[in-house]
């Protein structure tokens, strides 16, 4: 039986950063990540369509995104000249109609207060700035001029893999099959192939998996997967001003390359967890739900063909749809990084900062967690983001 300080349940981005910052906090114990698919073949990291924005409705979200983007804009220095993932400030741009321009107003206002670099424009200005647009039944939008936009999930996800390698973690190849509860405290982890490994803390970062991890623990966690769909298409017109375009009816479209990306046609209300082998893309999303609204909001696209698509999974928060940080009230060596529907891939690097802080030092110090903690769902008490895309 092995015998770990720590034991992280997640290999993809959340895991991966945890390990790396608990390293450059001082951490000197031993440490293992569990990662039961390698090459992230099915990971909801590699899968997202890998965007970052400050657009939140909650400050706490938008200090995560914004410590992701201080790092972004200091690759080379923390991981070697080598160091790109093809970061695209290409801004997000989040259209509202007359019904949806309060919420807006009041996300920018909150935005404004933490130095985020959004504009918010009536459709008259949004017309001039982005000729290719039609606002019809737009009241308004708010526009990123800077600190947003896209870039290389698995070239990011990457670099920290490669880093743990030089920091003595041991990275495991394996599922967790049971997690051994004794009262309040989690004493080990017996991994798919009969390996039992005794742990000091147990961490949970395995995205869309997490609530099933946590249940082996006997701790009811309201985070499932939920899919995602992403379509490819080509069109004559090549909009290079375009940035990430977020519809009222909460359809994005973004350039990539010679091509575009879009999704968000899922309907939430009464949507079930996916099966965790479902990966085949709902075609008739893009016939019947996409294509209108891009046809209508760009009327360029009303000619346009669809070649490919895959299918991610969110870790979607039931509760709230907002991540839940942090140790267990009264289990306390285990630790949530779990369900932040779609957000996680932008805050990894915050989270596994602040988490490690915590670890280390026994008190957040760069970024305070604790409005994320899993108090609020023992409490029933929900902290909601307004702006999920």
């Amino acid at each position: 039986m092995a015998k770990y300080d720590i034991v992280i349940i997640g290999g993809a981005i959340m895991g991966a950063s945890l390990a790396y910052f608990l390293r450059k906090e001082g951490f000197s114990g031993s440490l293992a990540v569990i990662e039961r698919d390698p090459q992230f073949t099915h990971s909801a990291t590699t899968l997202s369509a890998a965007s970052i924005r400050q657009q939140f409705s909650i400050a706490e979200n938008i200090r995560l995104s914004r410590f992701t983007l201080g790092l972004f804009h200091q690759l080379k220095q923390e991981f070697g000249e080598e160091a790109d993932i093809g970061f695209h400030e290409g801004g997000y741009l989040i259209l509202a109609s007359e019904e949806g321009l309060p919420i807006l107003q009041a996300n920018h206002a909150v935005q404004m207060a933490e130095g985020a670099n959004i504009v918010l424009e009536d459709a008259e200005r949004l017309a001039k700035r982005f000729s290719w647009l039609s606002t019809e039944g737009i009241a308004g939008g708010a526009y990123g001029v800077s600190g947003e936009g896209w870039f290389d999930a698995h070239a990011y996800l990457h670099l920290f893999r490669k880093a743990l390698r030089s920091m003595k973690v041991d990275l495991v190849t394996a599922s967790v099959a049971a997690i051994e509860r004794q009262g309040n405290h989690i004493a080990s982890v017996t991994l798919d192939n009969g390996e039992r490994l005794e742990a000091g803390l147990v961490v949970n970062a395995a995205g869309p998996n997490a609530g099933n991890v946590a249940a082996l623990a006997g701790i009811e966690l309201p985070v499932e997967p939920r899919k995602r769909n992403v379509f490819v298409f080509e069109a004559r017109e090549r909009y290079t001003d375009m940035p990430l375009l977020v519809d009222p009816t909460g359809i994005y479209v973004r350039p990539e390359g010679s091509v575009y990306i879009t999704g968000g046609a899922e309907n939430e209300e009464g949507e079930q967890a996916a099966q965790s082998d479902d990966f085949e893309p709902d075609w008739d999303l893009f016939e019947n739900e996409i294509w209108p609204v891009l046809a209508t909001r760009i009327p360029a696209f009303e000619a346009i063909k669809m070649t490919r698509a895959w299918v991610g999974h969110y870790d979607y928060n039931a509760f709230d749809q907002n991540a839940i940080v942090g140790p267990h009230p009264q289990v306390s060596n285990f630790i949530f990084a779990n369900g932040f529907s779609g957000h996680g891939l932008q805050q990894a690097p915050a989270v596994g900062k602040a988490l490690a802080e915590l670890i280390v030092h026994g008190h957040y110090r760069t970024l305070d967690c604790s409005v994320f903690s899993y108090q609020r769902l023992a409490d029933g008490r929900p902290f909601r983001e307004l702006n999920v895309i």
